[in-house]
């Protein structure tokens, strides 16, 4: 690993923070409302001031931030990066497409062997990815089962003297509505089950190998304008939050635009400093794959540039993600200059008061965005101080070691990499 240079502090009193979320259908109201509540419960935990205002205008989605943290005053602007549109467009496919999906994306994960050497990193994510494939089958045993008890109780009429070819007939088309109704009943309570959300999530990343699909990469190309542009602006940082799957996006967006010679010299004190923050991330799920070259080298690529810090935060208590994974090392592509990214543990156990921790840790989905959330037993990791704190990413969590147990083994079966 090459050892990181310090660099001298800067104060920051202003910051924009663009933030990608995750695989998510949902309007991103939902992300200025969980900043809200939470740090509002973080900032009385932690003894400092946070406080939201609505965005005026503009074309992207966001709020305003203004907090006292750490004896200073502090402005953040929040940009959430929508790409739930594209999401929704995904998770339109009917119920016969979804099995369909079912099949192409576990013969994906099986054929190239991805699910095999995922297990070896990380069982909690591989089991949480073929939870929506046991759902489904349960589902569609449970539909099929009652299908077979209609048909056959209808099938009665025989003994009771009815016309036999009459009976077929009906029998067939009860047996058909009973499954098609269980299966139309369990779809319009996947809030509860989740089974085909995951069941598309997966698909998604399944159905291009590991590249990213041309609406995607649109999306990422603004994405890129946007960060630009606040690079020229009036901020003393400009943090990039990854969240999920988001962050293997920003991975790309980031380096595009520093390959593309987009950003500030990183010496220039002047300009806004650079900042990268991946939280709860499934890069392996991509970089695993075949098609995933263009990741791959821009992951290979962001580990060792200059131009950014790198911070990236999981915990083996979210079952979600590839907790304290090195998606660079893991994916077989670091270069032995490699400095990024810091690697270390949210550790929820330590973090989380007991009764808290008892009454989230079987909320699988909730734990999974508990980085956003407030801790009640706050070590170094702080949401809230990140993004609204006096401090760079970079100098908050310069000298911090990475996590001894972090992971680093290259274990993908692909390390093929894009040289754009």
């Amino acid at each position: 690993m090459h050892e990181e240079q310090p660099r001298p502090e800067r104060k920051v009193s202003r910051r924009k923070v663009f933030y990608i979320p995750g695989y998510d259908p949902i309007h991103p109201r939902r992300y200025r409302e969980l900043y809200r509540k939470e740090g509002a419960e973080q900032a009385g935990i932690s003894g400092y001031d946070i406080a939201l205002s609505p965005r005026q205008g503009g074309t992207r989605y966001g709020w305003h931030v203004d907090a006292e943290v750490e004896g200073s005053r502090v402005h953040a602007d929040v940009d959430v990066l929508v790409w739930s549109d594209i999401v929704r467009d995904s998770m339109a496919a009917s119920i016969p497409a979804t099995y369909l999906q079912l099949v192409r994306t576990a013969w994906t994960y099986i054929a190239t062997g991805a699910l095999f050497r995922l297990m070896r990193l990380r069982k909690g994510p591989v089991i949480a990815a073929l939870y929506p494939v046991g759902m489904l089958l349960v589902q569609l045993a449970v539909a099929l089962g009652l299908g077979v008890i209609v048909w056959r109780l209808v099938g009665l009429g025989v003994a009771l003297g009815a016309p036999e070819m009459a009976v077929t007939a009906i029998s067939a088309v009860a047996a058909v509505a009973v499954t098609v109704a269980v299966l139309r009943w369990f779809k319009g309570r996947d809030s509860t089950f989740y089974a085909y959300y995951l069941m598309h999530d997966y698909a998604f990343s399944a159905r291009w190998g590991g590249a990213n699909p041309p609406a995607l990469e649109a999306r990422m190309a603004e994405f890129g304008q946007a960060i630009e542009q606040a690079l020229v602006s009036d901020v003393d940082e400009v943090l990039v939050v990854g969240h999920s799957s988001g962050a293997h996006l920003a991975v790309s967006v980031l380096a595009d635009l520093i390959r593309g010679g987009r950003v500030p010299d990183p010496n220039d004190t002047q300009a806004p400093a650079l900042s990268f923050l991946s939280l709860g991330q499934v890069v392996p799920m991509m970089s695993f794959l075949p098609a995933a070259a263009r990741l791959r080298g821009d992951l290979a690529f962001l580990s060792a540039t200059d131009a950014l810090a790198w911070v990236d935060i999981t915990a083996p208590g979210d079952g979600c993600a590839f907790a304290l994974c090195d998606p660079v090392g893991v994916s077989g592509v670091a270069p032995a200059d490699q400095r990024w990214p810091i690697v270390f543990s949210a550790a929820f156990t330590q973090t989380l008061s007991p009764e808290r921790w008892r009454s989230l840790r079987w909320r699988f989905f909730r734990l999974h965005f508990q980085y956003l959330c407030a801790f009640d037993r706050p070590h170094d990791y702080d949401y809230f101080r990140v993004t609204a704190g006096p401090r760079t990413l970079g100098a908050r969590y310069e000298g911090r070691p990475s996590s001894k147990s972090a992971i680093r083994r290259a274990t993908s079966g692909y390390t093929s990499v894009a040289h754009p």
